[in-house]
């Protein structure tokens, strides 16, 4: 059986609206003399917008397949992935658990107001203050719910581990059914890396159908060292899955693009933020793809990505992650308009 065999044989749901659009960005390819188009993968629902939908297709499959009455997930107070999970266990029938990152007095906003209308439980973590990982915690949670008799299932963080991988090699063949009916081939494809899942899928999905592109993680939280090594790590559970060994070598990671810290946005990240939503008429979001076009733009304009013509931008969602900085944009808006 081929490689490309074993992994389209791999189980799945279908949750998500696919195929997402491709838009050409026609005023920022005119800026910067490329031809940019952007993937729309925060319309993949509503509920379960962004990109987290295409690992969890996996995740919850393997969740079904063992008997999963439970799902326990971990991420930031705003994640996207976290909402997405709670909405897919709700649609399903099954429990949530959901462990976030933050302070007992987090503004109920946002996914996280998202979280509890979707019925999720939420156990808020002060990972300093407690002296705990949001790892560590899922498990004692998990080992909770087995000694009350029920069969818990833990989906790390961003699902990004092997086989949520899966969601993203997937992906790779959809764009490649894309680039016939747009006539467009992409010689490089840009995401924002941080929690290394959607990278790492794109990554080995052009190994796996042999594409021949450039896949580029902008990093918006850690270090491209720090992603060099999550990536092989995801990229050796995926290899387990499928019987296969791949080899990363050119896992390719920019850095600079974080700003004062993961999901902390700078006024001038925001601005930009505004700036391409009044261009484009595509809005961004603060904690990923922000950052991550405003790396790709910044790097186009220094020459980094001189060697290609045709770009492909992965937009993975977050639209909801937008109103915990209300106070913040309002403010730069304001400036602009006075």
């Amino acid at each position: 059986m081929s490689i490309i065999d074993k992994t389209e044989k791999i189980g799945k749901l279908n949750l998500a609206h696919l195929p997402t659009p491709m838009q050409k960005l026609e005023v920022i390819s005119g800026e910067t003399g490329k031809n940019i188009w952007i993937k729309r993968d925060d319309l993949t629902g509503v509920e379960t917008s962004g990109n987290k939908i295409r690992k969890l297709e996996y995740s919850f499959y393997e969740a079904l397949d063992k008997k999963a009455d439970v799902v326990i997930t971990a991420g930031g107070i705003q994640s996207n992935h976290a909402r997405s999970t709670a909405a897919v266990a709700a649609r399903l029938g099954i429990r949530s658990h959901l462990v976030l990152s933050g302070h007992k007095d987090a503004v109920i906003e946002g996914n996280y107001l998202l979280d509890l209308i979707l019925g999720a439980k939420v156990t808020i973590l002060d990972e300093k203050k407690e002296c705990i990982s949001l790892q560590t915690k899922m498990e004692e949670i998990a080992e909770d719910y087995r000694s009350s008799g029920h069969n818990p299932y833990i989906i790390p963080v961003g699902a990004s581990n092997g086989i949520g991988n899966l969601g993203y090699i997937g992906a790779i063949k959809e764009i490649a059914e894309q680039e016939k009916e747009i006539g467009t081939k992409f010689d490089l494809i840009v995401c924002a890396a941080g929690s290394g899942g959607t990278y790492s899928g794109l990554y080995l999905g052009n190994r796996i159908y042999g594409l021949d592109k450039k896949i580029v993680g902008i990093t918006v939280c850690d270090n491209k060292d720090y992603f060099e090594k999550v990536s092989k790590n995801i990229i050796g559970e995926t290899g387990l899955i499928l019987g296969e060994e791949f080899e990363t070598e050119d896992l390719t990671f920019i850095d600079g693009y974080k700003g004062l810290g993961y999901a902390i946005s700078k006024d001038d990240e925001l601005k930009f933020i505004s700036d391409i939503a009044s261009k484009e008429g595509i809005i961004l979001d603060p904690v990923y793809t922000g950052k991550a076009f405003y790396g790709l733009y910044n790097e186009i304009l220094k020459g980094t990505f001189d060697g290609y013509e045709n770009i492909l931008f992965i937009h993975t969602g977050g639209l909801y992650g937008l109103f915990p900085k209300q106070v913040q944009l309002a403010q730069i808006l304001r400036d602009v308009t006075a």
